[in-house]
């Protein structure tokens, strides 16, 4: 919190030309560390630059200005950004671009588990060509290897040790870890001139900050304890965040074995109802594995089921029926977990199951449970990756079995997802994940339940802002 009685941007910096942002974390991670916490990815965006840059399913320049493609897919070459250069002048150079992705490929997750994009380009050749071009080579076709680098931030640390050095809009001026930040346009004609970034955990907190005027503009405001209690004269912004909230099914064994099962409770649980009751209806119920901003989605031409307890019912009886099933829950991540959890619990009564829920209270060990397949019948979790590869490899593929894959075996899906992660052309790939994504629709690895709505509220006269799809506060 700032110090009482004064805003932020009063502790350092004018007030004529700064806007005074709260978020739920300030904290510069290091090199090679990616990250899903929208706070910091916002703050990551206003200093640094993403390789490529990722739009609703499409593939946008970034540091990397221009790429093309060899040998189906085998061989990438990447220019960067003409005069791409650090806040401290330096020039970016294709060896610093390597490192950045050798360092992805070396990462760890929030819970210390390797990230999947080791093996997304084992056997990768990643060489500098030439001062400002890159080269990328792997044994096998990896069409989609742009939407995967969008995921890749490229900074540097400073003087101070702190990864702050980067390519974007802004500068670091000084930062407090945890707890502040403030930042300056590199150019001196950007509007805002200067941003402070304050730290505070609390939603509530947030939203009061900005109503009495201590900040700006505030994130995350869908997570107060009643995000329609609020009161008039603020400019308000929402987006559906590309995030899906789900279920993991164990196909392995047992009911969801069945593919009669997986769909049956898809018909069974009423995802709008769960965004109705527990998120003040601040969410937009799934159809597929992945979000309607994803590629692929549009082609795949799917909408959220209707619940139907009498067809559940019939499939249920299909797949042998159940006796009890056991759903396993953290307290958060997803936000309020065990709510959603026991609410499906009791849709599921409906058609005759019986759900005993579990909690686990260490999230970090439940991450690695999940990994392991420690699912019990069913698990809740989230879906971060944008990318639709990411998604179908990391988590559906029988071939692959990715590091969240929970026994899901179909062969039509199988063939599918073969073609699209080789089809090079980007509409052409488009379609291809579009079948992918109607198959599992047709025949559902998880419970799908919902994307989450962000929100954000800004004092009047503040620069233009808008949420992005990954739950991003662009400003300006």
């Amino acid at each position: 919190m700032p110090e009482k009685g004064r805003r932020p941007a009063e502790q350092g910096m004018s007030m004529a030309d700064a806007l005074v942002l709260a978020l739920p974390r300030v904290e510069f991670l290091p090199p090679g560390r990616v990250t899903d916490d929208t706070s910091i990815l916002t703050l990551r965006s206003l200093v640094f630059e993403p390789l490529c840059t990722w739009q609703d399913g499409r593939v946008r320049p970034g540091l990397l200005g221009a790429w093309r493609h060899e040998d189906e897919g085998r061989g990438w070459i990447f220019a960067i950004r003409r005069r791409a250069t650090y806040h401290d002048d330096r020039p970016v150079m294709a060896e610093d671009v390597a490192e950045t992705i050798r360092a992805h490929l070396q990462g760890l997750d929030m819970f210390g588990m390797p990230w999947a994009y080791a093996r997304y380009l084992q056997g990768a050749r990643i060489t500098a060509e030439g001062p400002g071009l890159l080269s990328i080579s792997t044994p096998e076709p990896v069409a989609d290897l742009p939407e995967i680098l969008s995921e890749f931030f490229h900074l540097r640390p400073g003087m101070d040790g702190g990864a702050t050095l980067g390519t974007g809009p802004y500068r670091v001026l000084r930062h407090v870890p945890g707890s502040s930040a403030v930042l300056e346009a590199v150019d001196p004609d950007r509007t805002p001139r200067r941003i402070g970034i304050v730290a505070e955990p609390d939603a509530d907190l947030r939203y009061r900050m900005v109503a009495d005027g201590t900040v700006d503009a505030a994130t995350h405001l869908e997570r107060m304890t009643d995000p329609r209690s609020h009161a008039g004269g603020l400019v308000w912004g929402a987006a559906a965040n590309a995030m899906s909230v789900m279920f993991y099914l164990d196909c392995r064994r047992g009911l969801f074995s069945h593919d009669a099962a997986r769909r049956a409770v898809n018909l069974a649980v009423d995802g709008q109802a769960i965004v109705e009751e527990v998120f003040h209806g601040m969410g937009l119920p799934a159809a597929t594995a992945v979000s309607p901003f994803h590629l692929g989605f549009r082609q795949a031409r799917v909408a959220p089921l209707a619940q139907d307890l009498d067809a559940a019912k019939r499939l249920l009886d299909e797949a042998g029926g159940a006796s009890e099933l056991l759903l396993r829950t953290p307290l958060h991540m997803p936000q309020k977990a065990p709510d959603i959890s026991a609410m499906v619990a009791h849709q599921l009564s409906r058609v005759g199951i019986r759900a005993r829920v579990e909690e686990e209270h260490d999230r970090p060990d439940y991450a690695r449970q999940v990994g392991r397949g420690k699912i019990g019948d069913m698990a809740i979790f989230d879906s971060t990756p944008a990318s639709t590869y990411r998604v179908l490899s990391d988590k559906v593929s029988s071939l692959v079995k990715g590091p969240w894959w929970q026994g899901y075996d179909d062969a039509a899906f199988e063939r599918q997802f073969a073609a699209a992660s080789r089809t090079i052309d980007d509409a052409e790939r488009a379609v291809a994940y579009g079948r992918c994504l109607r198959r599992l629709q047709e025949n559902p690895p998880w419970l799908y339940l919902f994307h989450p709505v962000e929100t954000f509220a800004a004092r009047p006269g503040m620069p233009p802002m808008a949420l992005d799809h990954r739950g991003i506060l662009r400003i300006g």
